[in-house]
C-alpha cells in the first residue's frame, strides 16, 4: 500500500512513518523545508516538496496514493489558513480516487464551535470532509504526552522540581504518547472497514496536575509538585517559538478554562472499545517518562 504523510516532518506525523513501514507501506512524505529531506529519507520514506496552499501540487503528488494520513498543524497564526490546507489536501484526495484519507484532528472536536477559531476550525474541517463523499476516519487525541517536553514543563521539572502546564491542577488530563497516536493512525490506515467513523483516544489514565506529578516523582525518583504556568505566560512561550499570534489560541482556551471552572473532557472513556477496532498497546505515563528521561534530568 501506498500512504501519502502529510507535514511528517513534524513531531506528530513523523512517528507515523515508522508505524506505517512496520505494516508493510511505502510512505511518501511532504515537506515544505529543504533541511527535513535527509531526516525523512533516513526514516524510510520518500520525499517531496510541497506547501498545504498549492492545490495543484497537491494534486500531483497524490497521484496513484492508496491512503493519506492528514494533519493540520494546530498552532497556527491565522485557524482558517488550515481549514484551506485541509480543503486542498481533501479535494486533491478526493480527484485521485483515495481509498481512504485517517485526519488526526491534534484534540477533540467539540460539539458545538464556541468562538475560538483554533479549536472551531475542527468543526468546518469535519464538516467539508464529511460533505466531500472521501472514505475517512478521524483519530480524535485527548492531549500529547510529548507536550511536556515543551520548555513550558521540562525545564521547570528538571531545575525546580515542578511539573508545570496551562490546565488547572484539579482537571484531569488523559495524556497520550504520540507514539501510540501514531500507531492508532496507521492501524486505521489498514481498516477501510471503518471508513466514516471518528474515535476519540487518549491515555488509560484520567490524572490531575498532582497525580501526573507524582508519576514523574516516582519515575524520576524525586519528589516534584505541580504547578499551573499562567495562560498568558503559555502563550508568550508559543509567540516565540512559533510567531507572533500563534500562542492567541491556546492563551484563550486555557483562561476560559481557568476563568470558568469548566472543565472540559481530555479522557476518552471508551478506550477498551476503541482498542478492540484499533488494537494498539498503550504506553503509561511511567514508561512515557523513562523515555525521554534525558529531557528532566
Amino acid at each position: 500500500m501506498k500512504v501519502l504523510v502529510y507535514g511528517a516532518g513534524g513531531s506528530q506525523q513523523f512517528p507515523v512513518i515508522k508505524a506505517l513501514i512496520k505494516k508493510g507501506a511505502s510512505v511518501i512524505t511532504t515537506t515544505n523545508q529543504h533541511e527535513k529531506i535527509s531526516l525523512l529519507r533516513n526514516a524510510g520514506a520518500e520525499p517531496v516538496i510541497a506547501n498545504m496552499a498549492d492545490k495543484s501540487r497537491l494534486i500531483e503528488i497524490t497521484n496513484q496514493v492508496d491512503a493519506v494520513s492528514f494533519l493540520v498543524p494546530f498552532f497556527l497564526p491565522n485557524p482558517l489558513v488550515g481549514l484551506e490546507y485541509a480543503k486542498n489536501a481533501i479535494d486533491a484526495a478526493v480527484v485521485n480516487g483515495v481509498k481512504l484519507l485517517v485526519w488526526n484532528s491534534s484534540g477533540f472536536i467539540l460539539p458545538i464551535k464556541i468562538g475560538n477559531p483554533a479549536l472551531d476550525v475542527r468543526i468546518d474541517i469535519a464538516d467539508y470532509l464529511k460533505q466531500s463523499g472521501l472514505p475517512h476516519i478521524i483519530i480524535q487525541p485527548s492531549v500529547y504526552a510529548e507536550n511536556l517536553l515543551g520548555p513550558w514543563t521540562a525545564p521547570f521539572v528538571k531545575n525546580e522540581n515542578v511539573v508545570t502546564y496551562p490546565t488547572p491542577e484539579e482537571m484531569p488530563v488523559g495524556w497520550i504518547a504520540t507514539q501510540d497516536v501514531a500507531a492508532l493512525v496507521a492501524e486505521a490506515i489498514y481498516k477501510p472497514e471503518l471508513a466514516g467513523q471518528s474515535f476519540q483516544v487518549s491515555g488509560l489514565e484520567n490524572l490531575t496536575g498532582s497525580q501526573l506529578a507524582n508519576k514523574f516523582s516516582i519515575c524520576l525518583d524525586k519528589e516534584k509538585t505541580y504547578r499551573q504556568m499562567p495562560p498568558k505566560e503559555f502563550g508568550k512561550i508559543l509567540d516565540g517559538l512559533y510567531g507572533e499570534g500563534a500562542g492567541q489560541g491556546a492563551v484563550a482556551m486555557y483562561q476560559e478554562i481557568t476563568n470558568s471552572k469548566n472543565y472540559p473532557v481530555m479522557f476518552a472513556h471508551n478506550m477498551p472499545d476503541v482498542l478492540k477496532k484499533l488494537p494498539v498497546k498503550m504506553t503509561s505515563i511511567e514508561d512515557w517518562v523513562a523515555q525521554n528521561i534525558k529531557s528532566f534530568t
